[in-house]
């Protein structure tokens, strides 16, 4: 079987939304904004300004691949959802909550499919990377933990610390920890990985 790639510019409409969020809110965060007779920090206002950024890559994605994921299709409702939140009771948490709700949604999404006996991974990435069922149950689980670990983490830095190591944290950490991590299972799973033709020969 022969392994999908993303193309650069797609590798960009996934990433782009969240490093545009990076650079409007270093733009914005130290302003205060009023709109209806009420004031807004910068980190709201930024958060205005991702969403529609957000739509556009994820209309452009649309276009170049036909289809959307569901995890993309959840992420945006979230957005969507928690911004909107943000913005009505003009209080960051809301936002800084929702990606807590993404990686729990994620473990637990996961975790019925293993109760099931079944790796919801593979169904959305053996194309992508053929592996033994057995190899996918147990990136599956490990999966699981990291997904809540990141939840964890999340609550523990939006509670505690600044909004500027949150969005750095959010951006940058925690895409950055995620990769790092299933890499990581990924090569310890080679025994289970299944070559196809052309990379055998």
């Amino acid at each position: 079987m022969a392994k999908e790639k993303a193309t650069p510019l797609e590798n960009a409409l996934e990433l782009g939304p969240s490093l545009a969020f990076f650079g409007i809110y270093l733009f914005m965060k130290d302003n205060t904004y009023t709109a209806f007779g009420t004031e807004y920090s910068g980190f709201i206002a930024a958060t205005v300004v991702f969403i529609p950024i957000l739509f556009l890559a994820m209309g452009a994605l649309w276009y170049l691949k036909g289809r959307l994921s569901p995890l993309h299709i959840f992420t945006m409702i979230m957005v969507v959802f928690f911004g909107s939140l943000t913005v009505w009771f003009n209080s960051e948490a809301f936002f800084k909550f929702k990606t807590t709700l993404v990686y729990s949604f994620m473990a637990l999404l996961l975790g019925i499919g293993l109760l099931q006996g079944k790796s919801y991974l593979q169904l959305v990435m053996d194309r992508f990377m053929p592996m033994e069922t057995k190899g996918w149950m147990i990136l599956t689980k490990r999966m699981v933990l990291g997904f809540i670990g990141l939840a964890v983490i999340n609550e523990i830095v939006w509670r505690t610390m600044s909004d500027d190591t949150w969005v750095v944290v959010e951006t940058f950490g925690f895409p950055i920890a995620l990769a790092v991590y299933m890499t990581f299972n990924i090569m310890q799973l080679e025994p289970y990985l299944i070559q196809d033709e052309d990379d055998a020969a």
